[in-house]
């Protein structure tokens, strides 16, 4: 199958990449003909040169020189370039057949293959029985195939895409084929874009391609310098740079390498995470948000208990300890508390990258379910990686299938499986954040998935106030020495969120520069607290309170006058509220 036969003494496979030796493994029990390469299928892949070093390919290179390097033809076809031989040989040997073919049907195709599928992939048919029949061994490789056999329902395909797939189906099962040396390889970015006739049948064997690993990425920098010494373009040594640009492909390494090489834009960290950013959201097409935290847990005021439990997990990632690691975190509490904040700052404690979730869903079919199974091939290169859902309860949506087709039920079901995949404990951490916990599904915030739930309240204390008040004044660069802010809060004024702490500090610098001063003083703050008057939703924020008390794991998370509540009353005081709620 590859440039050396199975029979030689050195293992022909060992120098292959993982999904390669499991495509010539499958290969070789003769019980598949026919494969789905998906996922990376853009970026570069290892060869091996004439003169026996390393080097580096497209995808087409290597299948035609590493994979079936030892075939006696292999074939390309896609759309727009329609059919082509990988060899001289192989293009007179096809010029024969043809010749013949136009013979026999009264065709031309000897002067000009057509590149429409119907008419191509009967040639191409023809000419693998043909030279099977002659004890020949063959490889096909179809590009592009998610335009041949596209996803969706059957009654939405048209006749020539419905011929396509019942064609290749038809090779896929072949007892020709698969008694015969011959492969028959099919390349898409998506699996979610080919008909899941094709990509579910038994015949088929999908295999994913996915982004380099750390140790891929560190040899293809090597290559790439070609002896040149690392510190001559990078202020980020050799280990740090490979590590750093996880979630990159080669191709994108490759940007960065030769920007630093050819334009001598010299690689820093700021540079390369700043790199990194934009090719991962260009990559992603707006589905993610990039977020780089710059804070720790230290900058996160209150929430003593919940700050110490996620140092407990910062301080298990970084010993390496994945196996005790949650799954993820369910973070509910009322508006205003922080959730995304604390999120950032736990990544940042342990400086790993956070993604936001973004909208990921489209009016189109087939469109959500490739989109999703994007954002699921970066996640898997990028680890450790944090996972930020903001309004977990109404973006991830649920198993109701809505009337869409069943879009809504499988997206959620392919969610909630990648959720509580545990090969991922510890490498892709979870942050479901909601202030009505009680309406997200319990799929996801059961064990295995959201295992953790923290719950997070409004300060009660004057020294939980007090430590808001000052992380806040760093926040809006508010410089006043104020001996007690509970003193100058208005008796009365309900609890002071976050949120409304920093608004208050944003308007006193703001009525100082009103009034021609650069410097706000103690008058200004008190006069803006007098002034001030918070938003005013006290029963969504009492049930937003006792919503975060029913889902909290753990006691000690929840201010002593909501740890002394009888669990039923809460329950019944929920009941009573969303029913007021829903009359008003």
């Amino acid at each position: 199958m590859t440039k050396a036969r199975k029979g030689d003494a050195a293992d022909p496979l060992a120098e292959l990449p993982v999904w390669a030796r499991k495509l010539a493994q499958k290969y070789y029990t003769k019980t598949v003909n026919t494969f789905l390469l998906y996922g990376a299928v853009r970026d570069l892949q290892p060869l091996t040169q004439e003169d026996g070093s390393r080097g580096f390919g497209t995808l087409r290179t290597f299948l035609a020189e590493e994979l079936f390097g030892g075939r006696d033809h292999v074939l390309f076809y896609d759309r727009s370039s329609g059919i082509r031989s990988s060899s001289p040989d192989t293009q007179k040997e096809l010029q024969r057949t043809m010749a013949g073919y136009d013979a026999l049907y009264g065709t031309d195709y000897a002067k000009s293959l057509p590149r429409d599928p119907a008419r191509a992939l009967q040639i191409l048919e023809n000419f693998l029985r043909m030279r099977l029949s002659e004890g020949r061994s063959l490889a096909l490789i179809i590009d592009f195939a998610e335009t041949l056999v596209p996803g969706g329902e059957m009654s939405h395909l048209s006749a020539e895409d419905r011929f396509v797939l019942a064609t290749l189906e038809k090779w896929a099962h072949d007892p020709q084929f698969l008694a015969g040396d011959v492969s028959v390889v099919l390349l898409a970015e998506n699996l979610a874009d080919i008909s899941p006739r094709l990509s579910r049948n038994p015949f088929v064997a999908p295999l994913e391609l996915p982004l380099p690993m750390e140790e891929e990425r560190l040899e293809y920098v090597r290559f790439k310098l070609e002896g040149k010494k690392l510190a001559a373009v990078s202020d980020v040594p050799l280990a740090a740079l490979a590590k750093m640009t996880a979630g990159l492909s080669r191709i994108n390494l490759d940007r960065v390498l030769t920007e630093a090489l050819e334009r001598g834009i010299r690689i820093t960290t700021e540079q390369l995470k700043e790199k990194k950013k934009e090719l991962i959201q260009a990559e992603c097409h707006g589905l993610l948000e990039f977020i780089e935290p710059v804070n720790t847990l230290d900058a996160v005021a209150g929430h003593a208990k919940a700050k110490e439990m996620l140092r407990g997990a910062a301080n298990a990632l970084k010993k390496g300890r994945m196996e005790v690691m949650p799954m993820g975190y369910l973070v509910s509490g009322p508006v205003g508390t922080g959730k995304t904040f604390l999120v950032s700052c736990f990544a940042g404690e342990i400086g790993i990258p956070v993604v936001k979730f973004l909208n990921f869903r489209s009016q189109w079919q087939g469109v959500t379910e490739s989109n999703l199974e994007k954002i699921f091939n970066l996640l898997k290169a990028l680890w450790p990686v944090a996972v930020m859902v903001d309004e977990a309860d109404t973006f991830l949506g649920n198993r109701d299938s809505g009337g869409d087709s069943g879009t809504s039920s499988r997206v959620f079901g392919s969610i909630a499986s990648f959720m509580g995949n545990t090969v991922y404990r510890g490498k892709i951490v979870w942050f479901l954040m909601t202030a009505r916990p009680d309406l997200l599904p319990i799929d996801l915030k059961r064990q295995g998935r959201a295992e953790e739930h923290l719950a997070l309240f409004y300060p009660e204390t004057e020294a939980e106030r007090e430590e808001l008040f000052k992380v806040m004044q760093k926040k809006t660069g508010l410089k006043l020495e104020v001996p007690s802010i509970s003193e100058l809060i208005p008796t009365g004024t309900r609890q002071l969120s976050g949120a409304d702490m920093e608004a208050v500090l944003v308007r006193t610098r703001f009525r100082a520069l009103a009034q021609g001063r650069e410097q706000a003083t103690v008058e200004d703050l008190k006069a803006v607290f007098e002034d001030f008057v918070p938003p005013s939703y006290p029963l969504e924020i009492e049930l937003q309170n006792l919503v975060a008390v029913q889902e909290c794991t753990s006691r000690e998370l929840l201010p002593e006058s909501f740890r002394r509540l009888d669990r039923d009353h809460i329950t019944r005081r929920v009941r009573e509220l969303k029913n007021l709620l829903e009359q008003g």
